[in-house]
């Protein structure tokens, strides 16, 4: 296994993607510091129409199966903990998703970290079994699709209290 640097992610942009512009070499949870930046992301996609929005971020999630692919094949390594686009994205579609208020995306982040950590399935079932960019990928989207799961059910109960 090959260890990520700032020489390493500078080799190729799709390693300056993959790692977060730097982002996922934090020495300190480095998914968390990716997904914070999410929300920069939200905040540029929230500016334009919902077809827009999420056909962007649809293809910003392809290009992360490809980015994150290579970047794991370059660093030797099946799912890097440097390796950040995913969190980028998908806490980005939750906070989409989020009621639009400071609680709601804070909710939206912290559901999303959360399942992203612990895993249930079947998260965890895709982290362990798909491998390359689209594992990469696609354990974080899940993990944003039940963050989002909960959050909708959360607003119906506090209606009116985000």
């Amino acid at each position: 296994m090959k260890r990520a640097t700032a020489s390493f992610m500078k080799e190729s942009p799709l390693h300056w993607v993959a790692l977060g512009g730097g982002a996922g070499l934090s020495p300190w949870a480095p998914g968390t510091v990716g997904s914070l930046l999410g929300f920069p992301l939200f905040l540029l996609l929230r500016a334009l129409p919902w077809g827009v929005q999420w056909s962007l971020l649809a293809g910003l999630f392809l290009f992360g199966i490809w980015a994150c692919g290579a970047t794991a094949r370059a660093l030797e390594d099946e799912d890097p903990k440097a390796v950040v686009w995913d969190e980028v994205v998908a806490c980005a579609g939750v906070l989409l998703l989020a009621p639009p208020t400071g609680l709601g995306w804070m909710l939206g982040f912290g559901l999303f970290r959360l399942f992203d950590i612990w895993k249930p399935f079947p998260i965890g079932w895709v982290d362990r079994r798909i491998k390359g960019g689209v594992g990469i990928m696609l354990d974080d989207a899940l993990a944003a699709v039940l963050a989002m799961w909960i959050l909708w059910h959360i607003k119906g109960v506090w209606h009116g209290h985000f």
